[in-house]
C-alpha cells in the first residue's frame, strides 16, 4: 500500500519526449479535488540510459511514477514485482512505491481501455479491428481479450510487424488475423475500430468513412479531433477519444498511488478538457 495519504507526497511522470504529457493536469486535479494539498505531481524528461539512476535518487516522500514511452519496457528489470496485466504487455505504465521501499509495476492503460469503451456502452462486440501495431497495439489487444468475442483483424505495414500481432494474439487468447496497411478502409466497416497510429497516419482514410460506421477508439487527443474522428462523428457514428483512455488510466494512477477510491473522474477530465482547449488557442 502507499504511505498515508496525509503526508506530504510526490508523483511524477516520466518519459522522452514528456513537455506535451497532460499527465501532470489530471494528477493535480484529482489531488485538489481529494484535498491532498500536500501533495504534488512533476514531469521529468528521463530516457532509458537515465532511468536507473533516477529511480535510485528517489527518497521516501514519493508516492508513484506514470511512465511513458520510451519507458514501458526498460523499467521491468528494475522493479520488484510486475502485474499480471503489465506482464501480459511487457509494457508498465505505473510504478508505487510502498512504505518499506518496494517498487510495484502495474498498466493501467488496458484497464483504462475496457472502462472508457464501457463508458459509451461497449461491453461486448463480436468482432474488431486494429489500425497499427506498435506498443499501443498490444494494450489494445488485451483489452479486446475482454470485449471481443470473436476475430480481430490487425492492419499493418509489414510482415514483421504483422507475425509480432499474431503473437500477441496467441500470447493473449484473442484471435487475430493481420492484413496489408494498403486494405486499411476494410477496417472500417468492424463494429469496433482501434486506431492506434501516430497523428496524421489514418488521416487518408477518413474519405472512406461508411455511411453508418459503429465505434471508433482513437487513441489520440492532441491535436483533437483526428481527421478520421471528425469524419466518423459527422456520419453519426460512436466516438471514444485519447482523452477518454488517458482520464480513465490516470483515475486508476490516482487510486494506486493515493490509497483514495474513488478518484474524481468528472473533475480530471474537465481539467483535461481545459488544457486542450488552451493549446489549440496558442
Amino acid at each position: 500500500m502507499p504511505a498515508r495519504a496525509t503526508d506530504a507526497r510526490r508523483a511524477a511522470v516520466l518519459g522522452s519526449p514528456i513537455a506535451h504529457s497532460l499527465s501532470p493536469v489530471l494528477h493535480r486535479a484529482a489531488y485538489e479535488e481529494l484535498g491532498l494539498t500536500e501533495w504534488s505531481y512533476d514531469r521529468f524528461e528521463v530516457d532509458e540510459a537515465g532511468l536507473p539512476g533516477f529511480l535510485d535518487g528517489l527518497g521516501p516522500e514519493w508516492a508513484g511514477l506514470s511512465l511513458t514511452m520510451p519507458l514501458k519496457r526498460a523499467v521491468m528489470p528494475l522493479v520488484d514485482e510486475v502485474s499480471e496485466a503489465a506482464a501480459s504487455v511487457e509494457a508498465v505504465n505505473t510504478v508505487v512505491f510502498t512504505e518499506d521501499g518496494r517498487r510495484l509495476a502495474d498498466n493501467t492503460d488496458v484497464p483504462g481501455m475496457v472502462a472508457a469503451l464501457r463508458e459509451h456502452g461497449i461491453e461486448q462486440v463480436e468482432r474488431a479491428a486494429i489500425l497499427g501495431a506498435g506498443a499501443t497495439a498490444s494494450s489494445a489487444l488485451a483489452a479486446l481479450a475482454r470485449v471481443c468475442s470473436g476475430e480481430v483483424v490487425a492492419y499493418v505495414r509489414s510482415d514483421a510487424r504483422a507475425a509480432e500481432m499474431r503473437r500477441w494474439g496467441e500470447r493473449l487468447d484473442v484471435e487475430v488475423r493481420t492484413a496489408d496497411w494498403s486494405r486499411a478502409e476494410e477496417a472500417l466497416t468492424a463494429p469496433l475500430v482501434v486506431a492506434t497510429t501516430p497523428a496524421g497516419t489514418t488521416d487518408a482514410l477518413a474519405a472512406a468513412v461508411p455511411e453508418r460506421p459503429a465505434t471508433l477508439f482513437d487513441v489520440l487527443y492532441d491535436p483533437w479531433p483526428t481527421a478520421l474522428a471528425a469524419r466518423w462523428s459527422m456520419a453519426g457514428g460512436a466516438v471514444v477519444s485519447g482523452l477518454d483512455l488517458l482520464v480513465h488510466q490516470a483515475v486508476l494512477q490516482v487510486e494506486r498511488m493515493t490509497g483514495r477510491a474513488p478518484a474524481p473522474l468528472d473533475a480530471m477530465r474537465k481539467a483535461g478538457e481545459r488544457a486542450l482547449a488552451a493549446r489549440s488557442r496558442d
